[in-house]
């Protein structure tokens, strides 16, 4: 008959009621933590310049409402649903929400980006960088070209291609101010400096034809011609055309 190792059983006690220790206090933690309130709320932006919506009206959206962060219990969070939220907001690109192990809830925002500016008889609004529609903001305004003409579902799409290279390039962005969609598809355009028109055809080849308008412009303003000039036309992607 075997003799009993009670040394080892022992240990394996021990190890037993260690990990049964841990696991209530685990627990207790756990329970006690998930029924502290929260300390504060803070949102913050992931680009802090021209904000188009304010923080006070992101926090309303992460505390649902209610009038301050201390009033809310971590257990009762539900994050994902507080991300949807601010999400929902049409001036908002994406968002993270989490709790810091302090005990503060936080928001990291990112807003749309605006890249035009649609003028109706009726309706103004913003198109952003994937073509969708963004309100105007009461606190700050963008600097993007102003868009006359039908604007819509059909076309959206195609012309923030054209918008988009005008956004991103820094020539662009200074010297085009203003879009007219005309009523056969094309776009005439207006520059900051000068008078004449920028007639650039059907929104198709554009990276071409901005190439070929840049090129042009920097000779021409070296020959000072840009005044003489009423029509610049870039149908053409071999040439560009130019009327006096």
């Amino acid at each position: 008959m075997k003799k009993l190792n009670w040394k080892n059983i022992w240990i394996n006690v021990r190890l037993a009621l260690i990990c049964v220790g841990l696991a209530a206090l685990y627990s207790f933690t756990l329970k006690r933590n998930e029924g502290r309130r929260l300390k504060t709320s803070v949102v913050e932006f992931a680009a802090a310049d021209n904000l188009f919506i304010t923080r006070e009206m992101v926090n309303k959206l992460l505390i649902e409402n209610k009038t301050s962060a201390q009033t809310i219990r971590k257990e009762n969070l539900d994050l994902g649903k507080l991300e949807n939220a601010i999400n929902a907001n049409e001036m908002i690109e994406k968002s993270e929400v989490f709790v810091s192990i302090d005990g503060v809830l936080k928001a990291v925002v990112e807003q749309k980006t605006p890249i035009a500016r649609v003028v109706g008889e009726t309706d103004s609004f913003y198109l952003d960088n994937q073509g969708n529609k963004m309100p105007l903001s009461t606190i700050h305004a963008a600097r993007v070209p102003l868009v006359s003409g039908v604007v819509n579902e059909s076309n959206s799409k195609d012309l923030c291609k054209v918008f988009r290279l005008i956004h991103n390039d820094d020539f662009l962005k200074k010297n085009i101010i203003g879009i007219e969609v005309l009523p056969n598809g094309g776009l005439l355009m207006s520059n900051r400096n000068f008078d004449y028109r920028i007639d650039f055809g059907k929104p198709v080849n554009a990276q071409r034809k901005f190439s070929n308008y840049k090129a042009f412009f920097q000779k021409a303003i070296k020959d000072s011609l840009l005044n003489k000039y009423r029509f610049i036309n870039l149908k053409f992607t071999q040439q560009v055309v130019c009327t006096k």
